[in-house]
């Protein structure tokens, strides 16, 4: 029983920062990547930041590049997402993912190498 748990969100003014948290459990944390989706209302679900098993590589959207960073401490079964300089578009309800396969999964920013989610985080940027 894999589970994903989100945390952190919430309203803060453009040009601010925000740190989400997501807690995982049901299975071994270190052997697989992890990934930040994030979904506006009427939206297809994107991808933001992915991270592999090791932490030693990392792959960004566009359009949070220099602004939001992706890390993980294995020994607390935690990946976060820092964001800074937030923007009004940057609101959205945000998930974390895990994959089915482990170890290396090629390309990062593929959702549908994401098999296991959490509930979603609502972060509000206001301007």
């Amino acid at each position: 029983q894999v589970q994903l748990v989100e945390s952190g969100g919430g309203l803060v003014q453009a040009g601010g920062s925000l740190r989400l948290s997501c807690a995982a459990s049901g299975r071994p944390f270190n052997i697989y990547a992890m990934g930040w989706f994030r979904q506006y209302p009427e939206k297809e679900r994107e991808f933001i930041a992915g991270i592999s098993s090791s932490g030693t590589v990392t792959d960004y959207a566009d359009s949070v590049k220099g602004r939001f960073t992706i890390s993980r401490d294995n020994a607390k079964n935690t990946v976060y997402l820092q964001m800074n300089s937030l923007k009004p578009e940057d609101t959205a309800v945000y998930y974390c993912a895990s994959p089915g396969r482990a170890y290396s999964i090629g390309n990062l920013a593929v959702g549908s190498k994401y098999d296991y989610w959490g509930q979603g985080t609502q972060v509000t940027v206001s301007s």
